[in-house]
């Protein structure tokens, strides 16, 4: 494959991708949602970080590991006493990940 279909490639690939974002973004102003959808979309966030973290933090290559010395569970279990007692994202995400990086120095895992 040559330097110029390559290139054509990538331009074209752009031309799609942004023409199809173009599109919907300016559709979209005209559009209006219920409120019960703008007020269930809120959620789509914390859901699919929920959805992420949740497996990483409660299983490990054996299966269930909810347990103290489990440097995942540890710091995902800080960040949400964290989150439900501070309300603050950032000092949630902090905590949570330096709990985590000392769990894994005091475990070794």
């Amino acid at each position: 494959m040559s330097n110029i279909e390559l290139l054509l490639i990538v331009l074209g690939m752009f031309i799609v991708t942004y023409g199809i974002r173009v599109t919907l973004f300016v559709g979209a102003n005209r559009a209006e949602m219920p409120e019960w959808l703008d007020k269930a979309l809120k959620f789509v966030p914390i859901s699919v970080l929920t959805a992420i973290i949740a497996p990483m933090a409660l299983t490990n290559d054996q299966g269930l590991a909810v347990s103290l010395m489990n440097p995942w569970f540890v710091g995902a279990l800080a960040a949400l006493i964290t989150g439900l007692v501070f309300k603050r994202q950032l000092l949630t995400i902090c905590i949570g990940v330096v709990v985590f990086f000392l769990m894994k120095m005091v475990t070794g895992n």
